[in-house]
């Protein structure tokens, strides 16, 4: 369905998920998708810092695949798309995540924009958090091996943004990482829109739908 929520009340639907894994025992896990730019990582650091020591934001973007393998793939040019991730480890840590043993905290794996590579052993979640928030591209793609991730996530929400806003946005977030203005755009719309096309069919498949409008840019 489509969200006409509040960012308050989507922090309360969140906070409703910790609640029941605190009830019911275990941990709960919050998928947000969505198309590259649309604001995913921004909705997870606000539901996780409203929750606080409740929740943990453990992005997919820490499963990319190094510049070096990449390289040696031939696939540099496509960082980002769906091959360009290591999505079996990426299931193996949500397994881990979502049967926590106490006295166990986990160490996942973060992604550092400033050098562009994932950064091993970064988050550490600890035994007693209730809820995990994930966000990434192909939490809904239906194309193997990315299928295995729905049964690990107890809802996924999809975000989305008017896409002459969103891709304003991926470009501006390039440039600030060091692209030149004609090297963003160019990556932008060759491999950004690529990914953003093949994952629009996985909206069909959301709990929950939330459409941001367009505004300044948030920080990354």
């Amino acid at each position: 369905m489509t969200s006409p929520l509040t960012p308050d009340e989507l922090v309360e639907r969140a906070r409703g998920l910790a609640d029941a894994a605190e009830r019911e025992g275990g941990r709960r896990i919050l998928g947000i998708a969505g198309p590259p730019g649309a604001g995913k990582s921004t909705l997870a650091a606000h539901l996780t810092a409203a929750l606080g020591p409740r929740a943990a934001l453990v992005p997919m973007d820490g499963h990319h695949l190094a510049d070096a393998v990449l390289r040696a793939h031939g696939s540099l040019g496509r960082k980002g798309a769906p091959d360009t991730f290591d999505a079996h480890g990426y299931a193996a840590l949500l397994h881990r995540l979502r049967t926590p043993h106490p006295g166990e905290t986990v160490y996942a794996p973060a992604f550092d924009r400033e050098v562009e590579q994932p950064v091993a052993g970064s988050l550490p979640v600890s035994p007693g958090t209730p809820l995990i928030v994930t966000e990434g591209n192909y939490l809904l793609l239906d194309e193997e091996p990315w299928p295995m991730l729905r049964p690990l996530l107890d809802e996924v929400w999809w975000v989305e943004l008017p896409d002459a806003e969103r891709v304003r946005r991926l470009i501006a977030r390039h440039e600030r990482f060091g692209k030149p203005p004609g090297e963003a755009r160019g990556f932008v719309l060759r491999s950004d829109e690529a990914n953003a096309r093949r994952v629009a069919p996985g909206r069909q498949l959301a709990d929950l739908v939330v459409e941001f409008e367009p505004g300044p840019a948030p920080a990354p």
